[in-house]
């Protein structure tokens, strides 16, 4: 179920367009990101390092780094610790890289995603005393480690945390109160008084700003520290930030230093992966790159993608890049068989009546999860929780819907969880296994989500003819990336579109390639990477099967479809040809 929507910004996009140099199909484009203002837009299209934030507005930023740095200067020993997702591994990157530049006494410790869970614990707290550590710092967690670092504490450990996840809170009487944590000082932009403009940073970029404070205390030249930002904007894609903002600029002057790497862990996992390096984009950051480090906290340990970046040595890290490559191919094939339980279960559990899915699987391997749930809230568009077992009870990853704030729903009903925390559009819980069902129950009666809020919002940038799309038009796009949360490929929808011819391509036969013909006559070349048989099974049951047998053979037929689409260059045997990439259709 879909609800089509044409988003209808109004500006002046003649003028904006004179004024950049761009067309006003993109100036549209632009202000339908609500980038409105003049200096915005030149951000936007221009921004670099200069337009990034002054990272003292940060709370705690500089009392962070004030102990931090006598802590360097006293050489007492530092415990890093980080999270096993990519974003908690090039936070841990980016400190530990810092640390040893500045002569600290510096150790790292990734929690094992099956034996620790998610962030600070007490078996981690405790480890650090044995292994006499004055100072804990962590990275991509430790907001919510309320009890954690009361422990800490007690045990005599300064705790310096830097986090991006949202602060934890307890709902009275639909009054929310903040938990106050005892940590020496904490970086977090999310945080209350914390006058940070911009608070969509991952935890790595969180991690980079006190970096870049760090330096300047301690008189290392800044600019050093902009080598790192090829780990930042790694994490901001592998994270799915929003990437919007100051994000845009991580991520634009992240993918140009990777271009030209120097490091040699990411060099092997460039080529491993098959790729050129001067060819990366935030694509390959977000869906061949990003799930191989993330492959490796899952079904292994995540230390082992963290040595890769470490690595000076050319053939070790193709070995280690190779053997996340090839994690990364089982951990797909167990997402397949794990997303296949979870529409059985669905169908099995009459969970269509359900406004968020609570799907149990307990024999699915934990670490896979929220890859599923992911997977399931496309298919049926719906919040889903995917739970499986695990050594102390029943542990499980959430996927949301922009309709639906997971972490504000779970903090209503936390207390049939030993463990929670997470966004608002992804979460992960902990809970006894006789609360599964109990849970299920509960939060599908305090969901709150209409009808309305049910469907999918397909947004429409502009409603253009696919007549009116030039190369030169599609080129200039280039200027609207990076792509990815917040900031999609922009989409446009064209009505009265016919089919000359379709047929299936691919080693699976997984991509239909359509020969289209456009209200105005013009020929053209589509494609849809989409859900073939649901896309046959439309037009059979719209205009019949003859009329579909017809458009395979190449016959005349009757089949008028209007499409969302995405414009695109594609080079088949060295010539450039136009090619509409279908998204959705009706």
């Amino acid at each position: 179920m879909q609800q089509w929507l044409l988003i209808n910004k109004k500006a002046d996009f003649k003028a904006i367009g004179e004024k950049f140099q761009i067309d006003q199909v993109t100036a549209r484009i632009i202000r339908n990101r609500e980038v409105i203002e003049a200096e915005d837009i030149r951000i936007f299209l221009q921004g670099d390092v200069n337009d990034l934030h002054d990272p003292h507005l940060l709370k705690d930023g500089e009392r962070l780094v004030t102990i931090l740095a006598e802590k360097i200067r006293k050489k007492k020993a530092i415990r890093i610790i980080g999270d096993y997702d990519i974003d908690g591994v090039m936070a841990t990157y980016v400190l530990k890289t810092a640390l040893d530049r500045c002569g600290a006494n510096a150790s790292i410790q990734i929690p094992d995603r099956i034996h620790d869970g998610y962030g600070l614990n007490l078996k981690l707290i405790e480890k650090a005393k044995e292994d006499g550590i004055d100072t804990i710092l962590t990275c991509d967690n430790g907001i919510a480690a309320i009890d954690e670092i009361s422990y800490a504490k007690e045990l005599g450990m300064t705790v310096l945390v830097t986090d991006h996840h949202e602060i934890p809170f307890a709902d009275v009487d639909g009054v929310r109160v903040y938990k106050q944590s005892q940590a020496d000082a904490i970086v977090n932009p999310h945080q209350q008084a914390c006058e940070y403009p911009y608070k969509q940073l991952c935890g790595a970029a969180v991690a980079w700003k006190v970096v870049c404070l760090l330096y300047e205390y301690l008189g290392v030249p800044v600019e050093e520290a902009e080598v790192l930002l090829e780990n930042v904007a790694f994490a901001t894609i592998g994270d799915i930030m929003s990437l919007t903002g100051e994000n845009r600029i991580l991520v634009k002057e992240g993918l140009k230093r990777i271009r030209k790497t120097q490091n040699v862990g990411m060099k092997a996992l460039i080529a491993q992966c098959g790729l050129e390096a001067a060819q990366i984009d935030a694509f390959h950051f977000g869906f061949v790159l990003g799930p191989c480090i993330n492959a490796s906290g899952r079904l292994d340990t995540a230390r082992r993608a963290l040595e890769l970046f470490f690595q000076t040595n050319p053939v070790h890290a193709m070995q280690i890049a190779n053997e996340l490559v090839v994690l990364n191919e089982e951990r797909k094939e167990m997402t397949k068989e794990g997303v296949e339980a979870a529409i059985r279960f669905c169908e099995e559990n009459d969970c269509e009546k359900d406004d968020v899915l609570v799907i149990y699987l307990p024999e699915v391997h934990e670490s896979i999860a929220g890859i599923i749930a992911g997977r399931i809230r496309e298919k049926y568009y719906k919040p889903v929780f995917v739970l499986t077992k695990s050594e102390d009870g029943v542990k499980g990853s959430g996927r949301s819907t922009e309709e639906y704030s997971m972490y504000e729903e779970l903090c209503k009903c936390q207390e049939l969880f030993t463990k929670f925390g997470g966004h608002p559009m992804a979460a992960g819980l902990s809970l006894p296994e006789e609360n599964v069902a109990i849970f299920r129950q509960r939060i599908n009666a305090l969901s709150s989500l209409s009808e309305t809020d049910k469907k999918q919002k397909v947004r429409i940038d502009v409603p253009m003819p696919m007549d009116y799309v030039t190369m030169d038009l599609v080129r200039e796009f280039s200027v609207l990336a990076p792509f990815g949360k917040d900031n999609t490929k922009p989409v446009f929808a064209d009505k009265n579109i016919r089919i000359k011819r379709m047929w299936l391509m691919g080693k699976n036969r997984n991509v239909l390639k359509l020969s289209l013909v456009t209200s105005y006559g013009k020929t053209v070349s589509g494609i849809y990477f989409g859900d073939i048989d649901a896309f046959c099974n439309y037009i059979e049951c719209k205009f019949g099967k003859v009329q579909s047998d017809a458009a395979f053979a190449g016959k005349e037929n009757d089949i008028t479809l209007s499409l969302v689409y995405f414009p695109k260059i594609n080079n088949f045997r060295g010539e450039d040809e136009l090619q509409f990439e279908i998204q959705y259709y009706q």
